[in-house]
Parts: structure tokens; sequence; C-alpha cells
């Protein structure tokens, strides 16, 4: 970053540490905060902070929250329980207004060959769930990539004997993406039309 002055350097760096975001972006975000006022730049800090504090998983589903307990949690049924990979699928869910129930989120999938097994994702958690909150289905909402098919088969076999209904989402997703970019009139095809596992 030689060619911009200390701080311009240092901001564009910190923004290429984000997903997704090349030297261009970092670039055109850095003189984004430059040029706002010095209010609307501290606003934008805090915001930052706020979230590094404030937020935290839920202790039912793990999802993001500023309470003990977030909201699905909170004010719908526990029948249901749909199982994603992280929080930021639960909000790709909640786009397609077609679920009622709660979600669990395993904050991660089996990958074999990094050496992350069942102990490492949040599986145990959702057992406890099955076996105190009278759930009649667990709908699988993995990605349908390698790992998330693992993830979804490894999942159904400790979750079925509890006598409880495993299903998948249909592959109306193509393999390989992951659900929080898939459009919301495919993702509610691959909802609606789940199968038993």
């Amino acid at each position: 970053m030689g060619m911009f002055i200390e701080p311009i350097g240092k901001l564009i760096n910190e923004f290429t540490k984000l997903q997704g975001v090349g030297a261009k972006t970092a670039q055109r975000f850095a003189y984004e905060i430059i040029n706002m006022s010095k209010e609307e730049a501290e606003e934008f800090a805090k915001s930052i902070i706020d979230c590094k504090t404030k937020i935290r998983y839920c202790k039912t589903c793990g999802n993001y929250t500023d309470q003990d307990e977030c909201d699905i949690c909170k004010n719908r049924s526990h029948e249901v329980i749909c199982v994603v990979k992280e929080p930021k699928d639960v909000l790709a869910m909640e786009k397609i207004h077609e679920f009622s129930g709660v979600y669990h989120v395993l904050h991660g999938t089996l990958r074999p060959s990094e050496n992350v097994g069942p102990k490492d994702i949040d599986i145990q958690g959702l057992v406890e769930r099955i076996k105190k909150d009278g759930v009649k289905e667990v709908i699988m909402a993995t990605n349908p990539d390698y790992d998330g098919e693992i993830t979804a088969m490894y999942v159904s076999s400790v979750v079925k004997p509890l006598n409880v209904k495993v299903t998948r989402l249909a592959h109306g997703i193509p393999i390989g993406s992951d659900i929080e970019y898939t459009d919301e009139v495919t993702l509610t095809r691959a909802f609606v039309d789940r199968k038993e596992m």
C-alpha cells in the first residue's frame, strides 16, 4: 500500500480482510469513509463496535441475537426444527416466508479431510432439544455440497432413532452453491419440495 498515506493504506488493508472484498473495492470503501462527516464516520465505527460487543448466540438455537434467546425461539412452536450451517442461513430461510418453526445452527459442517468431526459442530445441542421439546420434524437445510451432504446424512442417522421425521431440502438449489446466495424462488421451491431422509 506504498502509494497511499498510512491511514488510508491501513484502512484499505482492513477492508481487504473482508471476504469477497478485493483491493479496488477496499479502496472505494476507504474513500467513502474519508468523505463521510466526522459524525457519520463515528456512527459507522460505533455500529461495528456494537456488533462485536452486543451480539451473541441464542442459548437455544445458536442464531445471532442481542438477548439470551432470539425472537424466533421465543415466539414460535418448537415442533419443527430447521438445521442450518451458520446464522446467515437463518436469514436466507426467513426471506422465503414459508417456515414457521425454529432453527438450529450447527456452526459448521463435518469436514473429514480437515479433521472436523461431530464434536466440532453443535449436533449434541440438537439432540438435547429433540429430547426435551417434543420435536416432530427436523429439516436438514445444509448447503448441497459435499460437506453439507455428509453432515445431513450424519445428523439424520443420529436423530432418526429419536422417533423424529427427518427431511432434506429438495435439490432445486444448485450443487456447490451456498444457501445465503440462493434466490428466493429457488429456495422456496426447495423448501416446499423437501424430502424425508
